[in-house]
């Protein structure tokens, strides 16, 4: 191996791929030697051989960034890992590129072990999708939404997005002002209210998670329909870390509480979901620790190959 492996411990890869774009970084020990930012590898987002370019792309970044030829193991964190072939795709890039052992496991996971290194606790994902799963002591897991932006991924951006056009709509016809549309259109570039009905019903449809920072935006102006749109966010949320609260309670016998962690662009940089989210698991769970900071899902990633590389030693 021509990695830099020595003293300070194995050279290892963390790989972050959520549905819009995917982060990755090379560390030894607890230094950096790199980092690099791509597209997505989501296969259903942006096809088979669009991934696999990217990902290529992403490792030839990140590898010149930290001035290594190879690395000693990587753990990869994909939003669509549990779909068939996707492992075993991912995994043979990384051979190609020269490294010996890796993994690939959802995103959840990666972001689970960023907030809470192997131990217990409650994350929630609320991003371009959302996901919001829990762990005990013992590694028995829990989860609570997570089922795409068609049947599920309530609080998400990708929800808040089409909720939100959704929303003006109704608020349209009742004439309650707002500015969604109006700035909806403009993104869009449609000239009339039927253009953006029929670009929003289109198949394949625009980006609805491009949208939410559009309405978060409106709602800090004071639009009370976008308002209303990210405190049902908040709600959500909040009711699916509530949900796995009791799951583990109730399926595992958990006492006590166990600390909650959240990642994701909507709790990280949407205040009104943030400040709401945690009001509401203070008044409905008093006691449970909440993190006051976004979890860095790749940093969990790191952790993942770190014990991979161990087995190499």
């Amino acid at each position: 191996m021509t990695s830099k492996s020595g003293s300070r411990g194995a050279i290892v890869l963390g790989i972050d791929g959520g549905g819009t774009n995917t982060r990755a970084v090379i560390a030894q020990g607890d230094v950096v030697l790199g980092r690099a930012r791509g597209a997505s590898i989501k296969r259903l987002r942006v096809g088979a051989e669009v991934a696999e370019a990217n990902l290529r792309k992403l490792l030839h970044d990140v590898f010149s960034a930290a001035g290594v030829t190879d690395v000693d193991a990587a753990s990869a964190g994909v939003a669509s890992a549990s779909m068939p072939g996707i492992p075993e795709w991912i995994t043979a890039v990384f051979r190609d590129v020269g490294i010996p052992r890796s993994e690939v496991v959802g995103d959840e996971v990666i972001a689970l072990d960023g907030a809470f290194h192997g131990g217990p606790g409650i994350l929630q994902i609320a991003g371009t999708g959302s996901n919001c799963v829990g762990r005990t002591a013992a590694g028995a897991r829990e989860c609570a939404g997570g089922y795409s932006s068609v049947l599920g991924d309530e609080g998400s951006g990708y929800w808040i997005g089409l909720h939100g056009i959704r929303q003006a709509l109704h608020a349209h016809d009742r004439g309650e002002p707002s500015v969604i549309l109006e700035r909806v259109g403009e993104i869009w570039a449609t000239p009339s209210l039927e253009a953006l009905v029929d670009l929003g019903n289109a198949v394949p449809g625009p980006d609805f998670s491009a949208l939410a920072p559009v309405i978060s935006k409106a709602a800090e102006e004071g639009d009370e329909v976008a308002r209303r749109v990210l405190l049902q966010a908040a709600t959500d949320l909040a009711g699916f870390i509530l949900l796995v609260r009791r799951k583990l309670r109730e399926r595992h016998g958990l006492r006590g509480e166990v600390p909650v962690a959240w990642t994701g662009s909507v709790i990280e940089k949407m205040s009104i979901v943030r400040e709401r989210l945690v009001e509401i698991l203070h008044e409905e769970a008093p006691e449970m620790p909440i993190a006051n900071e976004v979890v860095v899902a790749v940093d969990g990633a790191l952790w993942r190959a770190r014990r991979l590389a161990e087995v190499l030693v």
